[in-house]
C-alpha cells in the first residue's frame, strides 16, 4: 500500500508539473483532488491535443443569465465574457459536462461525487494544517467556520470570476470548493447533473455541503466549471 501511494503521489506531481502549478492533485487519503477548478491554460492543452470544439463554440455562445438564461455570443472556454485576452488562469467555463468528463478522463481522472467533493472541501485531513484549520474537523464553508475569502455576490475583489489561487485558501488547501463557480459532478437525476458549490453570481449560503442544484448535462453556462477527482 505505501510502495501504491508514492507511485500514485509521483503521477500527480507529474501532472501537476505539465498541466500548469494549479490544479495539482492534493492528495485525501488514497484519492487526490484538483487543488483549484481547470483553467483557461490546462484546458486549452487538453484541445490542443484532441481537437475539440466544444458545443457552446459550434451553437453560437455561451450563456448567462439576465432575467432568464441569454445566450452570448462569442462567450466560450477561452473567452469567458467575450475578452479577447482573458486571463487563462481562470477557470473553464461554459463546458457541458461530457466535456468536462473527457478532459478529466485525459488526465487520468474523472468528475467527483458528492461525498467526494464534500470529505474534501469540508473535513480537514491533513495530518498538520496550518492555523486557524484543525484536523478531523469538519467546517460549514470550505473556508473554514466563516465564508469569507470566497468569491461570492458579496463585496469582494472580484466582479465575476476569479483566476486561480486568488481566493482564500480553504479546507485542505483548497481553493474555491465555494463561490467562484458551480462545479459538475458525477450525481445523476435523469438527465440532470448535480452542480456543487455555489458560484460569484449567489450568496455565501450556496457554498454548504447541503446545496442542491442540478443542471442538464448537456447545459453550459458562464457559471459553470469543474475539477476533477484520480483514484488510484
Amino acid at each position: 500500500k505505501i510502495l501504491k501511494a508514492v507511485i500514485f503521489s509521483m503521477i500527480l506531481f507529474c501532472a501537476s508539473s505539465v498541466q500548469g502549478n494549479y490544479s495539482k492533485g492534493v492528495l485525501i487519503g488514497d484519492w487526490a483532488i484538483d487543488q483549484t477548478e481547470v483553467t483557461i491554460q490546462q484546458f486549452a492543452e487538453f484541445v490542443a491535443v484532441t481537437g475539440l470544439t466544444t458545443r457552446a463554440e459550434k451553437e453560437g455562445g455561451g450563456f448567462e443569465f439576465v432575467g432568464g438564461w441569454q445566450r452570448r455570443s462569442g462567450w466560450a472556454w477561452r473567452s469567458p465574457e467575450g475578452q479577447a485576452n482573458a486571463d487563462t488562469r481562470l477557470p473553464a467555463v461554459h463546458l457541458t459536462h461530457a466535456e468536462a468528463e473527457d478532459y478529466c478522463r485525459w488526465r487520468g481522472g474523472r468528475l467527483p461525487t458528492h461525498i467526494e467533493w464534500s470529505s474534501a472541501g469540508f473535513t480537514e485531513q491533513r495530518e498538520f494544517p496550518p492555523a486557524p484549520f484543525i484536523k478531523g474537523k469538519t467546517y460549514p464553508y470550505p473556508t473554514g467556520d466563516s465564508p469569507s475569502g470566497a468569491n461570492t455576490n458579496a463585496r469582494d475583489p472580484w466582479p465575476t470570476s476569479a483566476p486561480a489561487g486568488q481566493t482564500q485558501v480553504g479546507v485542505n488547501g483548497l481553493y474555491d470548493i465555494g463561490g467562484n463557480v458551480w462545479e459538475w459532478s458525477v450525481d445523476q437525476r435523469g438527465e440532470e447533473r448535480r452542480t456543487l458549490g455555489g458560484s460569484w453570481w449567489y450568496g455565501a449560503s450556496r457554498m454548504t455541503s447541503e446545496d442542491q442544484a442540478w443542471k442538464p448535462a448537456d447545459f453550459y453556462a458562464v457559471y459553470i466549471g469543474f475539477r476533477c477527482v484520480y483514484v488510484s
